[in-house]
């Protein structure tokens, strides 16, 4: 009996030593699948799955279905599928068993774990480097093919829209302040500097706005960050319509700038992440299109609303919302829009797998696949991606455990934060992209420069224009003598130099443009004046009444009151003439023809874009914008100088259009929103220096302002042509 038993164990375990043996074989025959799975991606042609074949003409391939011969390949033989008592997280929801032993299948560890399986035992080690890279170059190539195979349709229209409204919330932020600069500064009675500060205070928001936001959407998601940013665009623009005081509108517009800095580098990096490499440059140049649009529904708002000065109400003195106030709240509705419209779009598949979260990116690829093949009429095509390549995270953000006081662990987590996007940014400038990090800085610098520049310096030297016009139409008075007479009429364009007044009365009338110097007012009486660039300069009043006026101080520059007494000051600067209408009415038209003149080199650049080349796009629409700003010599009329403002528009933006292209497709997906925010960021800071800098060069001869613009420009140009080209290139 003993003997027995001992034969008995002896077999028992020489078979389980070949069940381990068997094991291992199999394991190692996982190994190489893999390998074969991995290479079978990259030799697969773009033109594989295209949209005429039908289901019996796929070709069977590793880690695809291939009609029933892998029948654990089936979403719906998942559904519920139950092996040795554990069933999968995520079986439910159709979502392919990553670890499944089945030929074909990629062994996956979990976010916390290693990266490939090499067979039982093996034991995880942190990916380096290279290993990383190569993991992410693998991924970019299976990425492309799957994209391949969800075509383009529904869910990139729809997708497309809904990205527009966010890229439309940031034109429409541009134009906001411009066009209620004039209406406010009545309001608020702003000086010269702090109308230059609030025109300036958006692009330095925005400039924060595009570094912060594009850094965070690198780590905690595309979709993520970019709501974030649209609500704090819409909540702070909201705000800014009710304030009063000019410091806290001044706040507001900050942190709006702030909210929308984030869209440009989020949205163009978002779009691109759905699209494939025969589409994308022609598509995220129609998503441009947008911008223009933001443009023109900010000018039309601004035509519609501003001038109606009736759209408004008061409580008492302190408080006045009047119609530029409800043009702000107006703006603010893309932005609104955006967010709702969000929250029915997934996030970027993209980012899943490059963090490791394969079941989440698998998911939204089916949804693509899916929603495009039953858009087009053919539900019955299967997606046939049963796994993906993911990319295992470097590192992630801290968490110190259930123990941890929840402000402790929250601070762990932004320090480990602010340490990832840090080295992001310093990755940007590493050895494998330090010459285009520093190329694309000096083209986006000199195009900003030259642009928002010029756009400035245009609108200003019309400004200029009239301003010596109408100057050369003043009247001029000398040591002239007026007694009892009584003006009820408008004033304008005058100025009265050593003169006496005695007995004289200004009633319910208009001062514009009025300069009285070294003159006397002697028992005179000033009755519901309003006035605006006018100024008594060394003047003395004896004895007179000041009653229900604005001529307030600041209106007496240097002049001495005698026995003079002041009644019931207006309050604030209600300032309205009837040519301010006019003038109104010519800044929103202007700026509406300026942007709509984009429309014409947005169209051309989208249908070239993937003809021609992006470096082609990008060097030869900033040589031709060079020169249309020789043009402007010639512009020496109102009229001539808006027409060269729409032509110089049209053409530069093709550049800006190729300038998005490119640099969205020149870093790796880790880094596509840190690099492009990083950019934009530098853009409006050249922007603001350009501003600054044409702004001190009106009334100079246009010869400076021209050479400046057109010298910025060619470098652009020149320097645009050391960058590599991306067209057809699989998205890194």
């Amino acid at each position: 009996m003993e003997e027995g038993y001992q034969n008995r164990t002896a077999f028992i375990k020489g078979a389980k030593d070949i069940a381990k043996e068997v094991k291992r074989q199999a394991s190692a025959k996982v190994a190489r699948s893999v390998d074969r799975v991995n290479d079978e991606y990259g030799r697969r042609s773009y033109d594989r799955f295209q949209e005429d074949q039908d289901d019996d003409n796929y070709p069977a391939t590793a880690g695809t279905r291939d009609g029933g011969q892998d029948e654990a390949g089936h979403s719906d033989s998942t559904e519920g599928h139950d092996e040795d008592d554990e069933i999968y997280e995520g079986e439910y929801q159709g979502v392919p068993r990553a670890e499944s032993g089945e030929a074909g299948s990629v062994l996956r560890a979990e976010s916390g774990e290693g990266g490939l399986a090499g067979g039982p035992g093996s034991v995880p080690r942190p990916p380096g480097d290279a290993e990383r890279r190569k993991e992410q170059e693998e991924l970019a190539l299976q990425y492309e093919s799957i994209l391949q195979e969800c075509g383009h349709g529904k869910f990139q229209w729809t997708l497309y829209f809904v990205l527009g409204l966010a890229l439309m919330a940031d034109g429409v932020e541009i134009f906001v302040v411009g066009f209620v600069l004039p209406s406010a500064e009545k309001d608020m009675c702003l000086s010269e500097p702090n109308k230059s500060m609030l025109g300036l205070i958006v692009y330095l928001g925005m400039m924060v706005g595009a570094f912060l936001w594009g850094a965070l959407a690198d780590r905690i998601g595309r979709r993520q960050s970019l709501l974030i940013s649209l609500s704090i665009n819409g909540v702070f623009s909201f705000f800014s319509s009710f304030v009063q005081g000019y410091g806290t509108f001044l706040f507001c517009r900050l942190l709006s700038g702030v909210g929308i800095g984030g869209s440009i580098p989020i949205v163009f990096s978002y779009y691109s992440e759905f699209l494939s490499h025969e589409k994308r440059g022609e598509h995220l140049s129609w998503l441009c299109v947008f911008w223009m649009m933001g443009g023109i529904y900010a000018s039309a708002m601004a035509w519609t609303i501003i001038p109606h000065y009736g759209w408004s109400f008061q409580m008492g003195s302190a408080y006045q919302f009047h119609s530029w106030r409800v043009f702000v709240l107006v703006c603010a509705f893309p932005s609104v829009a955006a967010i709702a419209a969000l929250c029915a779009v997934p996030e970027s598949p993209r980012f899943y797998l490059e963090n490791g979260k394969h079941d989440e990116g698998w998911m939204i690829l089916k949804q693509v696949h899916d929603t495009n093949m039953r858009a087009k009429g053919h539900p019955e095509k299967v997606f046939t991606v049963t796994t993906i390549k993911t990319v295992k995270q470097m590192d992630e953000l801290a968490d110190g455990g259930t123990d941890t006081p929840v402000w402790q662990r929250y601070r762990l987590k932004m320090v480990a934060l602010c340490r990832q996007i840090r080295n992001n940014v310093a990755a940007c400038f590493g050895p494998e992209f330090k010459r285009t990090t520093f190329m694309l800085m000096a083209v986006w610098s000199t195009m900003s420069f030259s642009y928002y520049g010029l756009t400035v310096w245009f609108p200003d030297m019309i400004k200029y224009i009239q301003k010596q016009e109408y100057e050369s139409r003043t009247k001029t008075f000398g040591k002239e003598r007026v007694e009892h007479v009584t003006f009820n009429f408008t004033l304008e364009n005058q100025v009265h130099r050593g003169g006496y007044w005695f007995n004289d009365k200004f009633l319910n009338l208009k001062m514009k443009s009025m300069v009285f110097e070294d003159s006397v007012f002697e028992e005179c009486y000033f009755e519901d004046i309003t006035s605006t660039h006018t100024v008594f300069r060394n003047c003395t009043f004896i004895a007179t009444l000041f009653y229900n006026t604005d001529l307030f101080k600041y209106r007496l520059v240097e002049s001495k009151l005698v026995n003079s007494t002041f009644l019931h000051n207006k309050e604030g600067c209600l300032l309205d003439f009837s040519d301010d209408f006019n003038n109104a009415y010519m800044i929103y038209f202007v700026n509406f023809l300026g942007t709509l003149a984009v429309l014409p080199g947005n169209i051309v650049s989208a249908l070239l874009m993937d003809k021609i080349g992006r470096l082609r796009m990008l060097a030869g629409s900033s040589v031709v914008s060079c020169v249309s700003c020789l043009f402007l010599a010639l512009g020496n009329s109102e009229s001539a100088m808006i027409a060269l403002l729409c032509l110089f528009g049209g053409i530069s933006i093709a550049s800006w259009n190729a300038l998005d292209v490119i640099t969205v497709e020149l870093y790796p997906s880790d880094k596509r929103t840190t690099a492009f925010g990083f950019l934009n960021a530098l853009c409006k800071l050249a922007a603001v220096i350009g501003i600054c800098i044409f702004q001190s060069l009106v009334g100079v001869t246009k010869a400076v302002a021209i050479l400046l613009a057109a010298g910025a420009l060619a470098a652009g140009s020149f320097l645009a042509t050391k960058l590599p080209e991306t067209r057809g290139q699989v998205l890194q």
